[in-house]
């Protein structure tokens, strides 16, 4: 039927938000398209129970491949499976999240399936009289906003940055078949490919920034990399996952999976704080979604402190210790 697909993601057994989101888009394709809209779980310890939301939340069948060698986000195995699929039931469109991991499954497995790939788009739709995929996303910095379509080949493929839309109403009433797929070779796969770089693990005790509630961000006004650590024991304090500015990161005061904006990750947390950020364009588009802004800057025209909620124009140097020192005092208590 040439269905449209979804790439659910987990961890620890439970489905991350983004699989919830990314149904959201896929249903508004299938439904123009007249076709089935399928999420496909690749992983390890996702009960029935669980993958049954993603049927309450749009989809009307669900693929689950699942073993134990399949528990950590492993490329090459995935892409093998997940082309073995292709093969077998052809869908039309893949969709999946501009995660750590969307962002590496969906370009090898593109390659293996000889078609295209559009990254990290903000847009999707059907071309009326074609039914190709429009998919549209942020080019020259962030400047135009480009449209691509691949009319030549199939499956249509593109990542969606996650929190550029919202999930579709819970229905308790919607349902849907679940079909467990067959794994026997997977450990064989895992050990023909290997997994020394091409493997991603959380690492414990850290936030998925994407999916925090709460996220502190420093940018190029905390002047050094040794400054940072002002902004990590402020997240500490708050629960936060720690966000940054390009700026931060092409200066290696921090990794590059903690940078905000078009070129990094699209956030939309409970509260978002900048601490000097200035606020280019492209760093306020990854937070516009946010419920709450607050900016911490010198300069009181920064383009952060502009938009933001609240806002407090000072030095950030002598306004963030005493707000971690606030901060500590009051769980003390």
């Amino acid at each position: 039927m040439n269905d449209v697909w979804t790439i659910a993601e987990q961890y620890g057994g439970r489905l991350k938000a983004v699989s919830f989101e990314l149904l959201a888009r896929g249903r508004l394709l299938a439904d123009k398209l007249s076709v089935r809209l399928i999420p496909v779980l690749i992983g390890n310890g996702v009960a029935d129970e669980e993958l049954k939301k993603l049927i309450h939340y749009g989809a009307d069948e669900v693929y689950s491949a699942q073993s134990h060698a399949l528990a950590d986000f492993i490329c090459e195995p995935y892409a093998r499976i997940l082309l073995r699929l292709i093969s077998e039931h052809k869908p039309q469109i893949i969709l999946a999240a501009a995660t750590t991991s969307g962002r590496t499954l969906m370009p090898y497995t593109a390659v293996l399936a000889g078609t295209g790939l559009t990254a990290d788009c903000t847009g999707l739709d059907i071309e009326e009289g074609t039914g190709n995929l429009l998919q549209t996303r942020p080019a020259i910095g962030g400047n135009i906003m480009a449209t691509i379509k691949t009319p030549g080949h199939r499956p249509q493929m593109a990542t969606v940055r996650p929190k550029s839309g919202r999930p579709l109403p819970e229905d308790m009433s919607r349902t849907g078949t679940i079909h467990t797929l067959p794994c026997e070779d997977v450990f064989s796969i895992g050990k023909s490919f290997g997994v020394r770089v091409l493997g991603y693990r959380k690492e414990e005790g850290t936030i998925n920034l994407e999916e925090a509630d709460v996220v502190v961000g420093g940018g190029r006004g905390l002047k050094k990399k040794d400054n940072f650590k002002m902004i990590e024991e402020l997240a500490i304090c708050m629960d936060a996952a720690i966000g940054a500015s390009r700026d931060a990161v092409d200066r290696g005061w921090i990794s590059y999976p903690h940078q905000v904006g078009l070129s990094g990750k699209t956030i939309s947390p409970k509260l978002y704080m900048g601490i000097g950020i200035s606020g280019a364009v492209q760093h306020l588009a990854g937070i516009k979604t946010s419920k709450t802004i607050v900016a911490i800057n010198s300069d009181p025209e920064a383009n952060l402190v502009k938009i933001a909620d609240f806002a407090i124009a000072g030095d950030a140097f002598r306004i963030v210790p005493e707000l971690i020192k606030r901060l500590k005092a009051k769980k003390e208590a």
